[in-house]
This record gives C-alpha cells, structure tokens and sequence, in this order.
C-alpha cells in the first residue's frame, strides 16, 4: 500500500507542478509524439551539446496524467546527460514497463521508478512510454518526425 502511495505522490506532483512543461528557447531538437488511441500529445524539446551532453530539455502538449509525468520525470533524468547515457536510460525504463528490472536498475531511475506498477496496466503503458520513445527518436535519428506509441 505505501508503493501505491508514493507512485500517487509522485504522478500528482510532477502532474499538478511539472518543472519541465514549458516551450524551450531554441532547442536543436524537437519532436512530436502522439498516442492516437487515447490522445496523449508530447512534443520533446532538446538542447543537445556538441559533445552529445543532453544540455536542456522541456516539453509541451497534453495528454493524462500519466503520459504528462512520465515526461517530466525522464527529461529530471536525462538533462545533464550524455545521449548513450539518456538511452540506456530509456532502455532500463522500457525494461521496467515490462516488468523485467533488477533492483539496482530501478535505483537508477529515481523518480520515474514510481511508475513500476503501470507494468500491471497494459492500457497506460503505451501513455507511460510516449515521452521516452520520442526521445529514443530524437536520440537516435534525429529528425523531425512524429512518433506514434500505437505498436506498443
């Protein structure tokens, strides 16, 4: 009972005062990400440095709680961090939805550890993961493109 508590806590907070839902001033990376069967709307913006350190981020759009704080807690993770490093995170979050993280994984991904239990709800993971596959997006082609979770 106190996981769900704190997974409450959390999704509320980075929900109701998210730190990271503004436009960015010139970001050299942006990207839509759509969730089209329940209209969840993230467009990720990135400051990425020369030496691949991620050197901002922020987000606008709308969607459920979920989707909204799930963006929030990965780009507190991601911002100061290399693009291998931003990825790996990625990975071990998708590891996480899937139910297959080791403790230590989950360690490492704060906050967004809070939504564990969304593993449990197959109709919020695609609202979970918009946010961290637009980043792989950015991250990895770095183009312009919207990015649909409806294969999840």
């Amino acid at each position: 009972m106190q996981n769900r508590t704190f997974y409450n806590e959390i999704l509320t907070e980075h929900n109701l005062h998210p730190t990271y839902k503004h436009p960015l001033i010139d970001p050299t990376a942006s990207m839509r990400g759509v969730n089209p069967s329940c209209g969840d709307d993230v467009t990720l913006q990135l400051k990425l440095g020369e030496d691949g350190v991620i050197e901002d981020g922020a987000f606008i759009g709308d969607g459920c709680a979920i989707s909204q704080a799930s963006a929030d807690m990965m780009l507190e993770l991601v911002i100061g961090k290399t693009t291998k490093e931003a990825l790996a995170l990625k990975d071990t979050f998708m590891k996480m939805i899937k139910g297959k993280v080791s403790e230590e994984e989950l360690e490492m991904l704060e906050e967004a550890s809070s939504l564990q239990d969304i593993s449990h709800m197959p109709a919020r993971v695609k609202c979970a993961v918009l946010g961290w596959r637009t980043l792989e997006q950015i991250l990895e082609n770095g183009e312009a493109t919207e990015v649909s979770t409806e294969e999840e």
